[in-house]
């Protein structure tokens, strides 16, 4: 069975929202490096709505190995609302979505990749769909914008392994503890 791998950019005061205004300066050549590993172990990266077209509007025009992996994986975007997914290898899936991703998580292949904890990754993580959880903390305080954690979700963790990347970013992965 595959694995779910959640990587999500947080800085120490808990922000995961907007990374492309607070992040950049923080992906170096090691970062990119270690994120193109990552997404080079994967065959598929999962979608909520709001990623996908953040994410169908950017990456096309990019280039380099990283720009070639994100265009050219297959991407499973989870909406209900979305009416087309034109950007290269996208399926749109509808329905009931722990059921959904359970069917994916039963196909054989590698691990499924999902960038942030939006309102997917909550749903995969209540339903214990998540496998690893990989945050990207950044020494600064943003100050403002969306948590990574949200009221009613309490959930243990335990930690797997940690990665510190010379820009003072430490990557803490981590596995529910029920798992």
């Amino acid at each position: 069975m595959r694995k779910i791998v959640e990587s999500t950019l947080v800085s120490l005061d808990g922000v995961i929202g907007d990374p492309h205004v607070w992040a950049n300066d923080y992906f170096d050549g090691e970062a990119r490096a270690y994120a193109l590993e990552r997404l080079l172990a994967s065959d598929g990266m999962l979608m909520g709505r709001r990623t996908y077209e953040i994410f169908a509007s950017a990456w096309p025009a990019q280039t380099g190995e990283y720009a070639d992996r994100v265009n050219s994986i297959p991407k499973y975007v989870f909406s209900s609302t979305l009416e087309n997914a034109d950007w290269n290898n996208s399926t749109i899936i509808r329905g009931d979505v722990p059921a959904e991703v359970d069917k994916l998580k039963r196909q054989d292949g590698r691990d499924l990749v999902m960038y942030g904890h939006g309102p997917l990754g909550q749903t995969l993580l209540e339903h214990h769909l998540l496998d690893e959880l990989h945050f990207w903390v950044h020494p600064l305080f943003v100050g403002h914008g969306t948590r990574l954690s949200r009221d009613g979700q309490e959930t243990a963790l335990r930690l797997v392994t940690t990665k510190t990347l010379r820009t003072g970013v430490v990557v803490l992965s981590y596995e529910p503890a029920g798992i």
